[in-house]
């Protein structure tokens, strides 16, 4: 047990009247004892000090010094006085150490030697430690037993087995438990292993009055006893209970006989249950007692008039576990998703071209991509022949380039001359751009040197100067050579 001093720091001004007794404590606190220091020297908690033992000296640790011991003193009823009170002798030195080392580690073997030699004489009894004193002369053997026990043949072998004088001492369940330690219900360290020095009785009483349920195993402790716990609000509880009516166990209503099951100090409520029911009926010390004082007059009241304990305040949702698998994805996955269905949509709702015979041939390009395509009023020569008649002009500023080994339609002008080699880009101009081999700058037409030996461009004749065809057609027409 870790006590705290907290009158240490009270000044004194008379030091002949400062108390001279001092606590100390022996393996690891498990047992205490008062000695008083003659020489007067100064002790601070935790050192260690060599006192007068039974037939030598032990070891022990300074606990308390100063005016509290002389309340632990007075609440112990011992006398400070006392002529017979051991001493303390000095500091403990590295020769006590030593042998205070030596003689506890003899401590484990020593129990585990005397449970068996009580179990080979059939004694109910159950060693619970050995504390053997520090200069290894004396030993004392903590038991615990249900009757009285002839142990003294037992006293004889463990003398003449572990050659110390030996003490028996009987110690109840809850010291037991003192000494081996331990954490209760809790979540705390053993109230009797920390702090509590003296064990009341508690009963089944200290329960019921607290409205507890009569459950064995939850009431009781690590020692097998009911729980000292069950004792510290036992009298807040009786305090309370003052404020309640007496004898009403038992209310007569036009129902039945009800039956009181509890009380509930914190609500000032009573709880009833009627017969042939399961229900219970909370009512109010006020109405149990002006049912009371009906049925000391002969008078039955109808109902009980039970209250509403519903709590106005709103509970609390516990948030429920949601399995998120398959709702979370990456957005790329997504963003991929997305544009997949987009190109799926475009390709149904492309629309199909129409055609004579209720539906388009397989293969067969549609007509508006066709025209989309091609620029209308175009047609690119096949073998050398004239295009389609009836066709339309094609726009000023959008001539499209001839192909690569084809003849020069008639009726073209404003593009230049082929490059040999056919390295120059086919396609489509774009409109209202003129390439740069066609008209010259100034708005003249550049005339060009008549063909010699009556040499035919292919496709058409020969056109001099800046005419137009006459049908503004731009495809090439099948004509004879030019007179």
């Amino acid at each position: 047990m870790n006590a705290f001093d907290w009158l240490q720091n009270l000044p004194f001004a008379d030091t002949e009247s400062a108390c001279k007794v001092v606590e100390v404590s022996f393996n690891n606190g498990s047992r205490k004892d008062f000695f008083r220091n003659n020489a007067l020297q100064h002790f601070d908690k935790g050192e260690q000090v060599t006192v007068e033992g039974v037939s030598g000296v032990d070891v022990g640790e300074i606990n308390l010094t100063g005016e509290i011991v002389r309340l632990q003193l007075r609440k112990r009823g011992i006398n400070e006085f006392d002529p017979e009170m051991k001493k303390v002798l000095r500091r403990a030195n590295e020769r006590d150490l030593e042998l205070l080392k030596v003689n506890k580690a003899r401590e484990a073997e020593a129990v585990i030697r005397a449970r068996a030699i009580a179990r080979q004489l059939k004694l109910e009894m159950k060693i619970s430690e050995v504390e053997i004193q520090a200069d290894g002369r004396k030993a004392t053997f903590f038991y615990i037993a249900d009757d009285r026990v002839d142990f003294r043949e037992l006293i004889k072998i463990y003398a003449s087995e572990f050659k110390v004088k030996v003490e028996m001492r009987q110690i109840g369940a809850r010291q037991e438990a003192a000494k081996v330690g331990g954490i209760g219900s809790c979540g705390r360290e053993l109230c009797c292993s920390t702090w509590l020095t003296d064990f009341k009785s508690v009963n089944t009483t200290a329960a019921r009055y607290q409205n507890l349920s009569i459950n064995q195993t939850k009431l009781s402790g690590q020692c097998g006893r009911l729980k000292c716990c069950l004792n510290y609000e036992l009298d807040t509880y009786l305090d309370a209970l003052q404020g309640f009516p007496d004898r009403a166990d038992t209310i007569r209503v036009a129902r039945g006989t009800a039956n009181l099951i509890k009380k509930d100090i914190f609500k000032n409520l009573m709880w009833y249950v009627l017969p042939e029911s399961n229900k219970q009926y909370p009512l109010t010390i006020e109405r149990v007692r002006k049912i009371q004082s009906l049925n000391a007059q002969g008078i039955t009241p109808d109902e009980l008039e039970a209250v509403d304990v519903t709590s106005s305040k709103p509970k609390e949702v516990e948030p429920e576990f949601v399995d998120v698998v398959g709702q979370i994805s990456l957005r790329s996955l997504e963003k991929n998703d997305r544009r997949r269905k987009q190109q799926q949509q475009q390709q149904r709702q492309k629309p199909a071209g129409p055609r004579a015979g209720g539906g388009q041939q397989p293969g067969r390009e549609p007509r508006e991509a066709r025209e989309q395509r091609e620029p209308r009023g175009q047609v690119p020569p096949q073998g050398g022949q004239g295009g389609r008649q009836g066709q339309q002009p094609k726009p000023q500023g959008q001539q499209p380039k001839q192909q690569q080994g084809q003849p020069r339609p008639q009726g073209q002008q404003g593009q230049g001359r082929q490059q040999p080699g056919g390295d120059r880009p086919q396609g489509n101009r774009p409109q209202g751009e003129r390439p740069q081999g066609g008209r010259p700058q100034g708005g003249e037409r550049q005339q060009r040197p008549p063909r010699q030996g009556g040499q035919q461009r292919p496709g058409g004749p020969d056109r001099q100067g800046g005419e137009r065809p006459d049908s503004g057609a731009n495809t090439p027409r099948n004509e004879g050579p030019k007179e």
